[in-house]
C-alpha cells in the first residue's frame, strides 16, 4: 500500500512538470508574436475615400425659372364677312394654308346682282354727265352773246356737277359690290396651320354676327407669357444698383423645359419685361419668343422657362448635397492638404438647379466634400482620401442591351446542357 502511494505521488509530480513546461512554451510563442503580427486585421486601416469638388471661382449667371403656356405668335379667327349659304369648303382640315388661299365659297348670287345693278347705275350717270357737258359747251357762247339768260347757264353748270357726282357714286357702289362679291369667296388672312372647319356646306352664315368659320395659327414661332413677383424683380434691381450683380448685356437667351423635364433643343429670347406691376396680383409680366420651325411645340402646352436675369462674379456652384444649412449659417466640409477635414461657413446667393450659388467663404483650390462623409463619421476617421466627385448619372453603368442579355442566356443554357451531359 505504501509503495502504491509513492508511485502516485511521483506520477503527479511528472504531470505538473509537463504542464509548467507547456505554459512556458506558449508564453514564449506569444512574446515572439508581439514583435511581428501575422493578422491582417491588426494592420492600420486606410483612410476612407470621399468625393470632392475643387473650387474654381467664375462668373455665374443667375437664372430664374418661371412657368407659362405657349401661344401662337399670330392667330386669326376666320369669320363670315358675307351673309349667305356655304356652298363649298376649299381646304383640308389640319393642313398648312398660305395667306390668300381660298377656304370657303359662300353663295354670291345676290352680291353679283348688286354689282350688275351698280354697273348699270354707272352707265346711266355717265350718260347724264355726257349730256350735261354738251349743254354747258353749247350754252357758254350763247350766254356771252346774251342769247340766253345767265340763270339758264348756271342751271346747266349745276346739272353738269350733279352728273359728275352721280358718276362717282356709281363707281363707289361698284367698288362696294365687288368687295361683297369677294367676301363671299373666303380666303386665309394669314399663313399657318388651320384647324377643323366650324361650319359645313349648306350652313347659313351671317355677316352681321360674324359667324366663325375656322381658326388659323402661325406656329413657326411661339410666344410664352410669364409673370414674376415684383418683390423679386425689385431685389434684383437693387443688387445690380449696389454692384453685387451685373446686368446681362445684349440679347437674353431663354431655355424651355418641357413637362417631362427635358430641355427644348432651341434657345428662345426674352422680348421684354413690363415696367408696370399688376395691381391685382403684384406680378410683373414678361414675354419670350421661341423658335418652332420643327413644330415640336404646340400652342397651349405648359412649360417651364429658364431666364438668365443677372450675373455674379467670383461665384462657385456647389452641389446642394454638400451643404449643411442651419439657423446659424450654411457650412461645407473641406479637405485640408494633410488629409484632415474641417467645416467652413459659406454665403449662398440662390439655388441653380441642383446646385447652390456660393458667393463667399471658399477659396480657389478648396476641396469640398460632396459624398462619403457619412462613412467617415461612422468609423470616426480623422483623415480622408479625396477623389473627384461624379454625379450619380455618370456613375451608373450602362444597362445591358437585349443582345447582351440574350448572349448571357444562351451561354448559360449551353453550360447547363454540358453539365447535364
Amino acid at each position: 500500500m505504501t509503495q502504491k502511494i509513492i508511485k502516485a505521488k511521483r506520477h503527479i509530480g511528472r504531470s505538473k512538470t509537463i504542464a509548467t513546461a507547456t505554459v512556458g512554451i506558449l508564453m514564449l510563442m506569444a512574446l515572439g508574436g508581439c514583435g511581428k503580427s501575422t493578422d491582417p486585421a491588426g494592420a492600420q486601416a486606410p483612410a476612407p475615400v470621399v468625393g470632392v469638388v475643387t473650387v474654381e471661382p467664375a462668373t455665374v449667371t443667375l437664372d430664374t425659372e418661371l412657368s407659362g403656356r405657349l401661344q401662337a405668335i399670330r392667330q386669326a379667327q376666320v369669320v363670315a364677312r358675307a351673309t349667305g349659304v356655304v356652298q363649298k369648303r376649299l381646304f383640308t382640315e389640319g393642313s398648312y394654308v398660305k395667306q390668300g388661299q381660298p377656304l370657303f365659297q359662300i353663295d354670291n348670287a345676290p352680291y353679283v346682282a348688286n354689282l350688275e345693278t351698280a354697273q348699270a347705275s354707272l352707265a346711266t350717270a355717265q350718260a347724264n354727265l355726257a349730256k350735261a357737258n354738251a349743254d354747258v359747251t353749247r350754252y357758254r357762247p350763247l350766254v356771252q352773246a346774251n342769247a340766253i339768260s345767265k340763270q339758264e347757264f348756271d342751271a346747266a353748270i349745276a346739272q353738269q356737277r350733279l352728273a359728275n357726282a352721280q358718276v362717282k357714286s356709281a363707281n363707289a357702289a361698284i367698288k362696294t359690290a365687288k368687295i361683297n362679291v369677294g367676301y363671299a369667296y373666303v380666303t386665309a388672312p394669314i399663313s399657318g396651320h388651320i384647324g377643323k372647319a366650324l361650319v359645313t356646306e349648306g350652313a347659313l352664315v351671317s355677316q352681321t354676327t360674324g359667324t366663325p368659320l375656322a381658326l388659323i395659327q402661325q406656329t413657326d414661332t411661339l410666344y410664352v407669357d410669364l409673370s414674376q413677383s415684383a418683390a423679386t424683380v425689385l431685389k434684383l434691381r437693387q443688387a445690380m444698383a449696389n454692384g453685387q450683380l451685373q446686368t446681362i448685356e445684349g440679347q437674353v437667351p431663354v431655355t424651355i423645359v418641357l413637362e417631362d423635364g427635358t430641355e427644348y433643343p432651341e434657345k428662345g429670347r426674352l422680348l421684354f419685361t413690363d415696367l408696370t406691376v399688376d395691381e391685382n396680383t403684384g406680378q410683373v409680366s414678361l414675354r419670350a419668343e421661341i423658335p418652332n420651325a420643327s413644330n415640336l411645340l404646340m400652342p397651349g402646352m405648359y412649360v417651364q422657362v429658364k431666364i438668365p436675369q443677372a450675373q455674379v462674379n467670383n461665384a462657385v456652384l456647389i452641389p446642394q448635397q454638400a451643404v449643411t444649412r442651419g439657423t446659424t449659417g450654411d457650412t461645407v466640409m473641406v479637405v485640408n492638404a494633410d488629409g484632415s477635414y474641417a467645416p467652413k461657413t459659406i454665403t449662398i446667393a440662390q439655388s441653380q438647379g441642383n446646385n447652390w450659388v456660393v458667393t463667399g467663404g471658399l477659396n480657389a483650390g478648396d476641396q469640398v466634400i460632396v459624398d462619403g462623409m457619412s462613412a467617415v463619421q461612422m468609423v470616426g476617421a480623422k483623415k480622408v482620401q479625396a477623389k473627384p466627385w461624379q454625379p450619380e448619372s455618370s456613375q451608373n453603368p450602362a444597362p445591358s442591351t437585349p443582345a447582351a442579355e440574350r448572349g448571357k442566356t444562351e451561354s448559360g443554357s449551353s453550360a447547363k446542357s454540358a453539365e447535364q451531359k
